[in-house]
């Protein structure tokens, strides 16, 4: 069984989020999160949300995200404590994304799981939860917090762990986002596509090498050749142009996961409809 590889960066926040959960569940029970859980509306279903309806289509999830370990804080107004997310997914709505992914790492991202319910009272779209799962004990939270999805990052998980995870998602209906950064990473997931359900799996893969922080839209493209089933790729990171769009169209891929292009952009909605418009020959 192969084991999820070493990055320096991804090690540093994984060993950082175990001591954050650990210390959440002191705090909050598993009978207490069970009981939020009971109270929160059905999940709105993300997988069909971003499913494409035709092949020259392009479904994105556009991603509310403040701050990176790279970057730093994207926009000097992110910093303010008057950052409202539910006002940039509104914009996102209104552009024509498809779903919202919501980053919820404190300390490295400057997120807040919060920004989940205001997300979700604002707009209609299912939302994504974007953290570093580590415990079972994150997915109730998820759930209890009104998350409908899931990021599962293949590089921070022990095989077994992540088929854990993905059958306590499935049970708790929500779609789970399984995410690649390195080729022996996917060839150690591929195996488990569509498990438990086809219709709560879709499989990214991230196009910022972590090693670097280089990204190239290529690797989507390199990688994607060794997915048999196309229709559940994401592409993440590095997305820019509407040609970008149409390039990994060609190669079958037709969901993409674009944050930090958006955020930068005075007006992330703006941005958003440009990504979408064909471009001028």
């Amino acid at each position: 069984m192969m084991e999820p590889m070493s990055i320096p960066v991804l090690d540093a926040i994984i060993a950082h989020k175990r001591e954050e959960v650990a210390a959440l569940k002191a705090v909050t029970s598993f009978g207490e999160l069970e009981a939020m859980v009971a109270q929160q509306e059905p999940p709105r279903n993300f997988f069909a949300a971003v499913r494409p309806g035709t092949p020259h289509a392009t479904r994105v999830i556009a991603e509310v995200k403040r701050k990176s370990p790279s970057a730093g804080w994207i926009r000097p107004e992110y910093e303010d404590v008057s950052f409202a997310p539910e006002g940039i997914a509104a914009q996102y709505f209104e552009a024509g994304a498809a779903a919202v992914s919501c980053l919820t790492d404190r300390r490295f991202f400057g997120g807040d799981i919060s920004y989940i319910a205001r997300i979700k009272d604002r707009v209609p779209l299912p939302v994504l939860r974007k953290d570093f799962i580590v415990d079972p004990w994150q997915l109730w939270e998820s759930r209890a917090n009104g998350a409908d999805a899931v990021l599962l990052i293949a590089e921070c998980l022990r095989e077994g762990e992540l088929i854990d995870l993905l059958i306590l998602a499935q049970q708790l209906g929500l779609t789970a986002l399984v995410e690649v950064h390195e080729m022996d990473s996917l060839l150690r997931v591929r195996p488990h596509v569509g498990f438990p359900h086809p219709g709560y799996f879709l499989l990214g893969i991230n196009n910022r090498d972590l090693s670097n922080m280089k990204v190239d839209v290529g690797h989507t493209l390199r990688l994607a050749d060794l997915v048999e089933d196309r229709s559940v790729l994401v592409s993440e990171s590095g997305i820019r142009t509407f040609a970008d769009l149409v390039r990994l169209r060609e190669a079958g891929v037709q969901i993409v996961l674009v944050g930090e292009h958006l955020m930068r952009a005075e007006h992330p909605g703006l941005a958003l409809k440009e990504l979408l418009t064909p471009e001028k020959a």
